[in-house]
This record gives C-alpha cells, sequence and structure tokens, in this order.
C-alpha cells in the first residue's frame, strides 16, 4: 500500500498553542551532547521531530519521552 502522505510524514493534529518546540542546538545544550548527535537520533527515528524548511524543531514532550526511555538501573 502507498503512503499517503509526502515523505510519509504523519501530521501532528490537535492544538499546538501549548506545545513548546526546540531546536537541535536546545536540545543538544539541554542533553549535553553535541548537535549531530541529536540529529543522528532524529534521522535514526529515535526522537521526534517536526521539519520546518530545512531545520527540525523538537518538541519539549518528544525530550522527556525520550530521556524517560532511555533510562535504566546499574549494578
Amino acid at each position: 500500500m502507498v503512503d499517503p502522505t509526502p515523505g510519509g510524514v504523519r501530521p501532528i493534529g490537535g492544538d499546538l498553542s501549548n506545545v513548546n518546540f526546540l531546536t537541535v542546538a536546545e536540545v543538544a545544550a539541554l542533553m549535553r551532547v553535541s548537535k549531530m548527535s541529536v540529529y543522528r537520533l532524529i534521522h535514526g527515528g529515535e526522537l521526534e521531530a517536526v521539519r520546518f524548511g530545512r531545520s527540525f524543531r523538537v518538541t519539549e514532550k518528544a525530550v522527556d519521552a525520550y530521556l524517560k526511555g532511555s533510562y535504566y538501573e546499574t549494578g
């Protein structure tokens, strides 16, 4: 079956008035990693992002979800 959306992108839908978008640089600073690491997470599908022109924006909710899913217990 052919995906009806251009580039296989799903629309977010709903009310976006309360959504806070972060730049890749802001996400990198928040996570204390390089911008390239954030781009790898986005392109690898591990971090949900929205494309605006040639740049990406990541919701705070997506960053929180990624970090919560990344925790593991040691010992």
